[in-house]
């Protein structure tokens, strides 16, 4: 089936919409339900219940989460509550839902829908999605095929933490004009350059909206850069896309907390069909997988 319902589970918000998975064309007006505070599992998976019943769609649903992913289970918490951390969050969904859930993390799926149907689209080897918001997310693409996970925001430049250093959110902090924190974003993309040797960089999040402001500024040796283009709707295009996969599902083992994702980021100001969530009774909370304990 091409139409699969994509969920994007942000710190704000939780938005929903139809995708048409063979063109990334979004078939209704995105839905809009206020994150609960706090995040906590239970009170999230009663929102993403209420989407789905609310598109009353068919077949599988894709769901981005803001934080790592693997195996469907959700081995790190940025800007939710630490529950998440170690929880078969794949299976909580789908047996709230009725529906085969896959999840992703977030910055993974804008990447999977920018290389395909985005700036990326018909881009042969190596690209760098990156996410400039509160943090910075990351997502590598090998000849159209994700690599998950990478936290690329997490490095360290000599003694700066990239993504405290060099995100959005660093740049209104420090007060810093477009071309300072250019500078700053060149010194990030330089040493990503020389780990990866992409062929292509693309640069999302709020920042995306404005490529004049900073693409005239960065300096880079050997890749291109260009701003992403779907923007808000990315995550949730990309969300669809995995669920798309109908992958077998195998034994999801929770395994060790590696970084920490980025805080969902705020994009384009396009109409939004927002509600509040249906009340309902509440369901009774659905017993994690083992957690693990380690630790945007």
């Amino acid at each position: 089936m091409s139409v699969i319902l994509g969920i994007d589970i942000g710190g704000s918000g939780i938005k929903g919409a139809p995708v048409e998975t063979t063109t990334g064309e979004l078939l209704a007006d995105r839905v809009r339900i206020p994150t609960p505070e706090g995040a906590r599992p239970g009170e999230v998976r009663d929102v993403v219940r209420d989407l789905v019943d609310h598109f009353a769609l068919p077949g599988a649903v894709g769901v981005t989460f803001p934080g790592i992913v693997q195996h469907g289970h959700t081995l790190s918490a940025a800007n939710v509550d630490k529950d998440w951390i170690g929880l078969d969050a794949d299976t909580l969904f789908t047996d709230a839902t009725g529906h085969d859930v896959h999840l992703i993390n977030d910055a993974d799926a804008a990447g999977l829908a920018e290389a395909r149907f985005g700036a990326g689209a018909g881009v042969r080897g190596t690209v760098l999605v990156l996410t400039f918001g509160t943090g910075i997310g990351s997502a590598l693409i090998l000849d159209g095929t994700l690599i998950p996970n990478t936290e690329l925001g997490h490095l360290w430049l000599r003694d700066r933490h990239a993504e405290t250093w060099a995100s959005d959110r660093a740049r209104e902090i420090d007060d810093l004009n477009w071309k300072q924190w250019s500078k700053r974003v060149s010194t990030y993309l330089q040493h990503l350059e020389l780990l990866f040797s992409p062929d292509l960089f693309i640069i999302g999040g709020g920042v995306s909206k404005r490529p004049e402001k900073w693409l005239p500024h960065l300096q880079l040796g050997r890749s291109r850069v260009v701003p992403a283009q779907l923007q808000n709707e990315a995550g949730i295009v990309g969300a669809a896309m995995m669920a798309a996969q109908d992958r077998v599902r195998a034994a999801r083992p929770a395994g060790p907390v590696v970084g920490q994702a980025t805080v969902p980021r705020k994009l384009k100001a396009d109409p939004i069909v927002t509600r509040k969530p249906t009340a309902k009774k509440k369901a009774a909370p659905a017993k994690a997988a083992a957690t693990v304990k380690s630790k945007k």
